[in-house]
């Protein structure tokens, strides 16, 4: 490196937003708004989807910055606008590729494992976006959910597949609209993943079917059912087990490059055996080959890895850069 300047661009680049947030007011006091920036990108990277759009500094953060992160925001109120990640999950899929390339470049497993398992948590509310209109939306569920011969949400019914924690999500997800925000929040940080898991169930493994997705138009069915059936399928599979196979708990046993990359091949195997499946034996170019076409065929659309965190690098980068124009050359050495 040349300068202690070159060092913070290098950070930039790299994405070591902590790092560059910590050291930036010690080298280029000139750039104030740098740690803010530093922190909005840090958020991004560790999937903080509660707070991508609050508390930013919006004089700090590029406004077109701010959107794009508010597309992937997860609203902490019933009524609160936009919808961010509960109007469509295609954008948080966008930057789940994106960082989950980053944290594999950057040998960061663990997080990156992490980052896999929650995008395989909500992928069945992925496949039910076309038909919903939304993605998975409790303000907005259609009135079919409750209808008449509808067992779904029915807390003690045996005749209803659903485990009793997403039976217990069910009921919650079809009244949690009308709580006040701590209850939305508890909700989301504890049964939403579980009512994702339910309502693919629903249309994909139940065993005795009831009226709750008679709402779904008949053309669909036959797709929304074959997609949901390898949404399920996914967080079954080899790579997503890596995320619960620390011998104490989470945290524990950090796996190898090598290991993800064998969990992966196993998994692509597992997952051909279903026709929307098939795309993740794609060779598309990502570290893990595939997966961004498997989320895709879910989707029904495309959906490719954002370029949200390098926008945001590409924007310190940037700042430093005018920094470092600002700052006033250091004497010439007289010795």
């Amino acid at each position: 490196m040349d300068s202690p300047l070159d060092l913070l661009t290098e950070l930039a680049r790299r994405y070591a937003f902590s790092d560059l947030g910590a050291l930036a007011s010690k080298i280029v006091p000139a750039a104030p708004v740098i740690p803010a920036v530093c922190e909005f990108g840090q958020r991004l990277l560790t999937l903080d989807a509660e707070d991508f759009a609050t508390e930013v500094d919006v004089a700090a953060v590029p406004a077109a910055l701010r959107r794009r992160a508010r597309d992937c925001h997860m609203p902490q109120t019933p009524r609160e606008q936009p919808r961010g990640a509960l109007a469509s999950l295609r954008p948080a899929y966008g930057l789940l590729l994106e960082v989950i390339r980053i944290r594999w470049e950057r040998r960061e497993l663990s997080p990156m494992i992490a980052a896999v398992h929650i995008a395989g948590e909500y992928l069945p509310l992925l496949a039910f976006e076309p038909v919903l209109g939304h993605a998975g939306d409790p303000a907005r569920w259609p009135d079919g959910l409750r209808g008449e011969g509808s067992r779904f949400g029915a807390i003690g019914d045996r005749e209803c597949d659903h485990t009793k924690p997403e039976k217990s999500a069910a009921e919650r997800t079809l009244r949690v609209a009308l709580e006040p925000p701590q209850g939305w929040r508890a909700y989301f940080d504890r049964q939403h993943s579980q009512l994702s898991g339910a309502m693919a169930k629903c249309v994909a493994r139940c065993r005795r079917p009831c009226t709750a997705m008679a709402w779904v138009p008949e053309p669909d069915r036959e797709s929304l059912a074959s997609r949901a059936r390898v949404a399920l399928a996914f967080a079954d599979t080899a790579l997503v087990r890596l995320r619960h196979a620390a011998p104490v708990g989470h945290g524990f046993g950090v796996p190898s490059p090598e290991e993800v990359l064998d969990a992966w091949a196993r998994s692509r195997a597992q997952l051909d055996k279903f026709e929307a499946g098939r795309p993740a034996g794609r060779d598309d170019g990502f570290p893990l080959p595939g997966l961004p076409s498997l989320f895709s065929a879910v989707a029904g659309t495309p959906i490719a890895p954002a370029t949200l965190l390098a926008d945001v690098s590409a924007h310190l980068v940037g700042l430093l850069a005018a920094a470092g124009a600002l700052r006033p050359a250091a004497p010439a050495y007289r010795g």
